[in-house]
């Protein structure tokens, strides 16, 4: 959209000119209209130079995982990115490209343990063909350690957590995007002690 100079013209307030009864009645309102018109003018100039719709990475169905109290059990989150596009790594080669990082909301007395990314990728691109960057392509696992502790009642949890990253093609990059993401897990408890009887330890001796 594109503001007509005669338009502007005619809006333009003299402040020597103005009388205050005008100001709060047809001045005020012209002159918002301008503001109104000139905010989206550069709007409208703005978003032209931000690329396209960003594609969306997507996860895969997540199996029940059965893990035990007082244990950590790693749970493979597996994603994708669609062909033609590469998202950073979780370390990046560079300090202002955006990593891809995951992160996890568990429930009470449910700790998230160690998050395992997988290496990432040296590639380099026609964009900045002499620098390589470590991304991820097509398929990717990360997984994540889930640890219940022993006052968890057993029964099955939801783990919910958001994945943000930034994906790229072979031109450009998009703005950063987020992944929702969860899982189920079912605690169940830890078998008990075996505690040795003495009265049946061959070293006892009638």
């Amino acid at each position: 959209m594109t503001i007509d100079p005669m338009t502007i013209d005619s809006m333009t307030i003299d402040p020597m000119k103005v009388d205050p009864q005008n100001l709060k009645s047809g001045h005020t309102t012209r002159l918002r209209t301008f503001l109104a018109l000139l905010l989206l003018t550069t709007t409208s100039l703005y978003s032209a130079q931000v690329p396209g719709k960003a594609p969306s990475l997507t996860i895969a169905p997540v199996p029940l995982t059965t893990t035990q109290r007082a244990k950590a059990t790693m749970v493979d989150l597996n994603f994708r990115v669609p062909p033609g596009y590469h998202i950073n790594s979780n370390t990046p080669k560079s300090e202002f490209l955006i990593p891809t990082n995951l992160k996890m909301d568990l429930p009470t007395d449910i700790i998230l343990g160690k998050i395992a990314y997988p290496a990432g990728e040296d590639a380099s691109f026609p964009f900045s063909p002499d620098e390589k960057l470590s991304v991820y392509t097509g398929d990717f696992t990360i997984a994540v350690a889930v640890h219940p502790l022993h006052s968890v009642v057993p029964g099955k949890y939801v783990m919910h957590g958001m994945l943000r990253y930034q994906a790229c093609d072979n031109a450009a990059c998009y703005p950063p995007k987020t992944l929702p993401v969860s899982f189920e897990v079912k605690v169940v408890k830890e078998p008990p002690e075996h505690h040795a009887n003495p009265a049946q330890s061959p070293h006892i001796h009638n």
